[in-house]
């Protein structure tokens, strides 16, 4: 298959790439006479978005049992408590939402998913059927599932036993919860557990880390800690980590140089954490999300992630990571010419590093052949137009493809009625 006249992501002019038995096989500048199979005509191929943080086991479940009238993230925690207890969480209906959500995703240019999956459940309902889930749509979408504890490791009976049962079973990354244990030696131990069984079972780590409006909650540097005692650095990611945005600055100071060395990665979710955080809070109300700024000029990987789609925690969402790029760059003051330019890394190389796709992810001769067009010439232009995808192929395979959007105006440039 030849893609014509292409875009590249920091490249002059448009490129036609070849792709056979599933990978990228050539990478040369357009030619005049080349026929290619899809004509991009000059629009933007890149690699497909990186949905680095979602709940789908949770998505579509807003209202059911009740709803969350506070808003709140402590609320929503106790909505979902009852929804298991009132055993409402069902295999047919966990995988009807969670295939909607990665419909929805993919149509946005996603191709690759993170999703945590509630393992606080005597029977791991929600992690056998994410497990089946996962391979259904393995020709469509590369789905990684993240045991997570969302009542506690050490709060929830029998909870360390059920993350190793989850692991055992098949999940790809070991999650955590620190902040929402029952006391600060608790949360610690639960962080180093989790480290445990990520090198019984070599796997990744990405723990919801403290995701509360708490300068005192600082779990982040045990994680930091613990990376490097245990030699894991580019295997550890940090989920929200909410409460930096409260942290003084001879803190920070002190933390980020540790963070540094400890090489980790980090996935925010600005638009549920500014619906989340900062409430009941005293004047000037803070915002609630973490530093992206200064973590991304640390150097350190920072993705934006959805978090929810319809759910006790957050009552909207669609799964467009534009949508999350747009309000990310907007809350962490990022709308200068550094960061408009490059600021597709934030939803496609930066959360592929944390997710470990390493050589299975960009657009490179010899690597798979996953990528997306998208109606627009830049990154710049993705951000400000939210265009749609107009091709996407995964493994070299189509996935869809759509037609760009026409539209005929009833009045001319000078705004008078044609014929008029």
């Amino acid at each position: 298959m030849w893609i014509a006249n292409a875009k590249l992501r920091g490249q002059e002019g448009t490129w036609d790439i070849y792709i056979e038995e599933g990978l990228f096989k050539e990478i040369k500048p357009s030619a005049r006479d080349r026929v290619g199979d899809y004509d991009a005509c000059g629009r933007l191929l890149c690699s497909p978005f990186v949905e680095g943080h979602i709940h789908l086991d949770y998505a579509h479940t807003a209202r059911k049992p009740r709803p969350n009238v506070s808003g709140t993230l402590f609320e929503a925690i106790e909505i979902w408590a009852e929804r298991k207890h009132a055993g409402l969480n069902h295999p047919d209906e966990i995988r009807r939402n969670a295939l909607g959500a990665i419909r929805a995703a993919i149509s946005h240019g996603v191709g690759f998913i993170r999703s945590h999956v509630d393992v606080t459940d005597p029977e791991l309902v929600a992690l056998k059927t994410m497990l089946r889930v996962r391979e259904e749509v393995k020709p469509w979408c590369t789905l990684q599932l993240v045991a997570f504890p969302q009542n506690g490791i050490e709060a929830f009976p029998r909870g360390r036993e059920l993350m190793d049962e989850a692991m055992r079973l098949g999940a790809d990354v070991v999650g955590g919860i620190p902040h929402l244990e029952h006391t600060r030696e608790d949360g610690v131990a639960s962080v180093r557990y989790v480290f445990d069984l990520a090198e019984k079972y070599s796997a990744l780590i990405d723990i919801h880390c403290d995701e509360i409006d708490d300068d005192q909650s600082r779990y982040l540097e045990v994680m930091a800690a613990e990376t490097l005692r245990r030699r894991m650095q580019g295997r550890v990611t940090v989920s929200h980590a909410v409460a930096m945005a409260y942290y003084q600055p001879g803190y920070m100071a002190k933390l980020l140089p540790k963070l540094r060395a400890a090489g980790l990665g980090f996935v925010i979710n600005p638009n549920e954490n500014l619906q989340l955080q900062g409430r009941g809070l005293n004047a000037p109300q803070p915002r609630g999300v973490a530093p992206v700024r200064t973590l991304a000029e640390c150097g350190l990987p920072v993705g934006f992630g959805q978090d929810s789609i319809e759910d006790p925690w957050y009552p909207l969402g669609d799964g467009n990571p534009i949508r999350n790029l747009d309000t990310g760059l907007h809350v962490a003051q990022m709308l200068t010419e550094e960061y408009l330019n490059r600021c597709l890394d934030f939803v496609t190389i930066e959360p592929a590093r944390n997710l470990g796709l390493a050589e299975k992810y960009g657009v490179q001769v010899g690597r798979p052949a996953h990528c997306i067009v998208l109606d627009a010439t830049s990154d710049r232009e993705v951000v400000q137009r939210h265009p749609p995808v107009l091709l996407s192929l995964h493994g070299g395979k189509k996935i869809f493809e759509r037609q760009p959007a026409v539209t005929s105006w009833a009045i001319d440039v000078e705004g008078r009625l044609p014929g008029l």
